[in-house]
Parts: C-alpha cells; structure tokens; sequence
C-alpha cells in the first residue's frame, strides 16, 4: 500500500494564490502531529474543484497560513450511490462512516427502525469522520449526511428513479449480492443500500419493502453481519460492479 500524501479538506472554495487559515483540528494535525515546516507542500481539497497544491507561508501560535499555488486535478465526482442505515453505538457508526466514504457513496441517510436502538444522531460528528476518510483515502469530495429520517417517511418519499438494494438477512443465500445485482448492474449508477439495526428489520418492515417495486432483496451470506461489516461488504459489492 503506498504512502498517503498531506491531504487536508477546506470548506470554502479553493482558488489560485488565496490565503488559507488553518485553525482548530487541522492546525493540530499539521503543527503537532506532522511537524510540518515553512514551505512544505500541503495538498488541499473542497469537494467543489479539485486538489491543489499549496505551501506553508507562516506557521504561529494558533494559525498556519497556507498559500495555494495551482490545481493539480480537476474533482471527480464519486458515484451516485446512497448508503442507508439504522444507526448503531457510536464508536462501529464512526467506522461505518469512514468505511463508506472510502468506498465512494455520495449520500448517507441514518435511518430509524423499529427496532433501532440509537435514535439520536450527531451528524457534524459523522461528517467529521466522513472528511477524514475523504482525506485519507484521496477522494476529491465529502458524502453528504442527512438527519436521521422515519423508516415509514423514507419510503413514502422514496424516488421513481432509484434502485433501493435491501440487505435482508432472511432472504435465501441463493440471492446472493454479487449474482442478484449483476444482471442489473446498469441500474447501480443510480442505487441505494439499506442496512438494518442489530435486531433486523420487523416483519411489517420487511412486507413494506418487499412489496415496493424499487426494492431488490439480496442475501450477504449465511453468516449474521454486524451493521458496520454489512455495509463495508455490500458496497464493496457494488463498487465492484460498477468498474
């Protein structure tokens, strides 16, 4: 695995010789924990343009002062796949997060079950977690994440024109991820996953979903995932798909 580059995320639009302060966490990180010197590259990123290159003007108390030099890539936007789950204890949703911005979803939306047992959702935490994923793993844009949503809401809004992927723990092994969706792979550029609490879904959950056209049941297997892997493991799936 090679080496990361010094990435860091900057919520304004980037453009050529803008000053940039860097304050709070990312000082932190770039002061502290890199020890990061005058003139050194730091490559930056908004999720509106692309990357950049930028260097190190001055480095005081509490603010390091980057001055960005040119773009070096033009953003490439990740597919348009949408993850969504109930959420689960904070610490395995953090790596949830993380998992599923590295592999490339565009949008995630916690959902509440009725068997969910977290329903309280602190979503600048999650987006925090999301934006180090994004930096770690190089990609040009941050997942956007939704407040926590009804389960019976979700799929009264649900749209005409996107496939919902249900993750059902007690549909056959048969229908396994990769074979059911394969033959539908042109239709995942425009799809959802759904991953249930610990519990799984409740049977009148499981009738309102089987009986939506939208909906493509699959099996992950005969084994019983927790919440954080079954998500690692569907999009995986799909990102696979859809190379």
């Amino acid at each position: 695995m090679k080496k990361s580059k010094t990435r860091i995320f900057i919520n304004k639009t980037i453009s050529s010789n803008l000053l940039i302060y860097i304050k709070g966490k990312q000082f932190h990180f770039l002061k502290n924990v890199l020890r990061s010197s005058i003139n050194d590259k730091i490559n930056i990123f908004d999720g509106i343009t692309g990357e950049w290159d930028s260097i190190i003007l001055s480095i005081n108390r509490d603010t390091i002062i980057l001055k960005v030099i040119e773009n070096i890539n033009k953003i490439s936007k990740s597919n348009d796949v949408w993850l969504i789950f109930a959420p689960i204890k904070q610490h395995r949703m953090s790596i949830a997060i993380q998992k599923a911005t590295e592999l490339g979803v565009s949008r995630i939306i916690p959902c509440i079950t009725e068997y969910t047992n977290v329903r309280k959702i602190n979503v600048k935490n999650l987006r925090d977690n999301a934006i180090e994923a994004s930096e770690q793993s190089e990609r040009d844009d941050i997942p956007k994440i939704e407040k926590e949503i009804e389960f019976t809401k979700l799929l009264l809004d649900w749209p005409e024109d996107r496939m919902l992927i249900f993750c059902d723990e007690n549909e056959d092994i048969k229908s396994g991820i990769m074979s059911k969706l394969t033959p539908l792979k042109n239709s995942l550029k425009k799809s959802a996953i759904f991953i249930g609490p610990e519990g799984g879904f409740s049977e009148y959950e499981r009738e309102i979903l089987l009986n939506n056209n939208k909906v493509i049941p699959v099996s992950l297997g005969n084994r019983l995932l927790r919440s954080d892997t079954a998500i690692a493991v569907s999009l995986f799936s799909i990102e696979q798909l859809l190379v």
